[in-house]
């Protein structure tokens, strides 16, 4: 089995210790199994990026995006497509769709596991 980049490891423990509010609030709703009995983790490791949670059997990949991705498209769209290449689904939400409908985010989360388990796999 390869040996991961220690790197990208110990920067993820570091971000799990300094949870953004969007974070913890969507977080409450993974954590435990709580949606659709899916297991999620935060601030996982995908090649050379950190994902803020993912689901390792779906391969779902959700990210917040708050004020500081304002400007950053380009280089949010080139991670995304490595993401996705590695042969994840990535979801983004706006920190402000967690504070206004964190309910609504939740459904789409499900409804992207649902498509994600219901798909061949490639």
């Amino acid at each position: 089995m390869p040996r991961r980049d220690p790197i990208p490891l110990k920067r993820a423990k570091a971000l799990r210790s300094n949870i953004p509010l969007a974070e913890a609030l969507l977080w409450e709703k993974l954590r435990a199994r709580r949606l659709g009995g899916m297991k999620f983790s935060r601030q996982v490791p995908i090649g050379p990026y950190i994902v803020d949670f993912a689901a390792r059997r779906e391969r779902l990949a959700i990210e917040l995006d708050g004020d500081s991705h304002a400007g950053r498209e380009t280089y949010d769209a080139a991670r995304t497509a490595f993401i996705e290449g590695q042969g994840w689904h990535v979801l983004r939400f706006w920190n402000d769709d967690i504070f206004t409908n964190i309910e609504g985010a939740c459904a789409d989360i499900l409804r992207a596991a649902e498509s994600r388990c219901a798909a061949p796999s490639p």
